[in-house]
């Protein structure tokens, strides 16, 4: 309790900051854009603590990320449900299909796990472009109810994605130091030494799977809210997948605080690149930085700051 109680103050004093933020009332864009950066720190999180914690890198964020929205988006189709059901309902189905993909591929490891996650990514865009009751291959046009707080749509999604936001990180946070992230530190160093010691590989590689992408699905449920019409194209797009993994490798993957660092660099750079040039440049600017990291610096910030403190 002593470890969890400051992690839980800090992460309701940042949700009250963001609260103070949006009832601020400043451009409009800035909620916008910032709602952007706060799902990239909930994805890029959520991908490292399989990717970054267990070393077990998923090219598959798109299809937990569109699970949620179209979870979502049958949801609000069928029953009119408000968002907390539809984030809570995003949640647990992607994180069924995370513990799933963990059973299915226990004997997979290293490129071949990355492959079946990405072709679990193509199966499922396939059968949701087939599905017409959430808009197949045409799309899904979202009305929104009127917003239950703020008066305004912008500002309570927001707000909603800056608590996700603190509730992934602060989950990372008791993870990495707690035996769970002493075992998934086992577990990417080397699996066969880990479980001859003892160390439970298959329950850890499935707590990563499915926790890893709960968090994924809730990153996505408020998405069809927030962009108001949906594709499989965008829901899938390969944006997710590259900046999740680019975005913790930056940070530093072995950290809580590297993804978050990562996708507030990366994720508030592509925001003013979209407003200043384009946004076809966001693929470009993500492939430069990430071939400087690996070059400079191949264990992100936080393995440079740390070099720098031992000299």
């Amino acid at each position: 309790m002593k470890k969890i109680a400051p992690s839980v103050l800090v992460g309701i004093a940042v949700i009250a900051v963001g609260i103070v933020l949006a009832g601020l009332r400043v451009n409009p864009y800035i909620y916008f854009a910032g709602y952007v950066v706060l799902q990239y720190i909930v994805i890029a999180t959520a991908w490292n603590i399989l990717g970054g914690y267990a070393g077990y890198v998923n090219f598959g964020t798109p299809a937990f990320f569109a699970l949620g929205a179209y979870t979502a988006i049958f949801l609000m189709e069928a029953y009119k449900a408000p968002l907390p059901v539809l984030i809570l309902a995003g949640g647990l189905v992607s994180a069924v299909l995370g513990l799933g993909i963990g059973y299915l591929t226990l004997r997979l490891k290293g490129v071949f796990f990355s492959i079946a996650t990405l072709a679990l990514s193509v199966v499922l865009q396939t059968l949701i472009i087939n599905w017409d009751y959430v808009g197949g291959a045409k799309g899904f046009t979202v009305i929104r109810p009127s917003p239950p707080f703020f008066g305004n749509w912008v500002l309570y999604l927001f707000t909603v994605m800056m608590g996700l936001a603190v509730a992934a990180v602060v989950a990372a946070r008791l993870i990495e130091r707690s035996w769970v992230g002493r075992g998934l530190s086992a577990l990417r160093d080397n699996e066969e030494a880990a479980e001859c010691m003892g160390v439970p590989t298959l329950r850890l590689k499935l707590f990563a799977t499915t926790l890893s992408g709960f968090f994924l699905g809730v990153a996505g449920a408020p998405f069809p809210l927030y962009v108001t019409y949906v594709e499989p194209s965008s829901a899938f797009s390969l944006d997710y997948a590259v900046n999740a993994l680019a975005m913790p490798m930056i940070g530093g993957a072995t950290a809580w605080v590297g993804p978050v660092i990562g996708a507030i660099l990366l994720g508030t750079a592509q925001q003013v690149a979209t407003v200043t040039i384009s946004s076809e440049l966001n693929l470009l600017i993500i492939g430069l930085v990430l071939v400087l990291f690996v070059v400079l610096a191949p264990e992100g910030i936080i393995g440079l700051v740390r070099k720098l403190r031992g000299q």
